[in-house]
């Protein structure tokens, strides 16, 4: 693992504020994480917003994908032994790439899953896998089971209503006996895909079936 590098206190509340604001669902998913593993996917989770942030912030092809090289810059620094450039994300980035040993490339997949939306569809399972696994690194969390619940949850979380969001969550509950129970915060967000939950009902579905170790 490369030197350790730790994020300021104003870096991770940062990321705690905006993961809370752009991502309340999973943002509260996360919340059954232990630390420092919370800390970590609260990173992923505003590494990931900020890279879906693309298409709304430049109509541009150009100038997104300048955006996005940036980012591929900034996870270089986050995986090497340099000081990290001076950005709230990148720094918790940083810290927590160093502290679980993330594999760099498939923080460059999700990228590249991004520059390809640009002008295109999203690939959701390439993303969402890209990003499931980066959580299953932060979990330390290996076995197979579980990343392809992992896997199936993430795509399903990036699609609309329908069929094939069906069959993803169907895919994911049929490995429910078998998944690694520290990977339940990054598999309860599939049931807030079950149906309408009202804002003050999700808090209580995901305390229900955490304590009953469902999704």
């Amino acid at each position: 693992m490369v030197p350790g590098f730790r994020a300021s206190e104003a870096a991770h509340r940062y990321v705690l504020d905006e993961v809370r604001t752009a991502d309340r669902d999973r943002f509260l998913t996360g919340l059954f994480a232990p630390e420092p593993q919370r800390r970590g996917l609260l990173t992923l989770l505003a590494f990931d917003h900020e890279l879906a942030r693309t298409r709304t912030v430049t109509r541009e092809p150009v100038l997104a994908r300048i955006r996005l090289e940036w980012w591929r810059e900034a996870v270089a620094e986050a995986a090497g032994e340099v000081m990290p450039r001076a950005q709230p994300i990148v720094e918790s980035l940083s810290e927590i790439v160093r502290r679980h040993g993330l594999p760099q490339q498939r923080m460059l997949d999700l990228i590249d899953a991004r520059e390809e939306e640009i002008e295109g569809a999203l690939d959701v399972v390439a993303a969402g896998s890209a990003l499931a696994d980066l959580q299953l690194a932060v979990l330390g969390v290996t076995d197979e089971p579980t990343r392809r619940a992992a896997h199936a949850v993430g795509a399903a979380w990036l699609m609309g209503e329908g069929p094939e969001r069906a069959a993803l969550l169907a895919e994911a509950r049929t490995h429910r006996t078998a998944v690694d129970p520290a990977a339940l915060p990054i598999l309860l967000p599939a049931r807030l895909l079950d149906r309408h939950w009202l804002p003050w009902q999700k808090p209580l579905v995901l305390w229900s079936s955490a304590r009953r170790g469902r999704y």
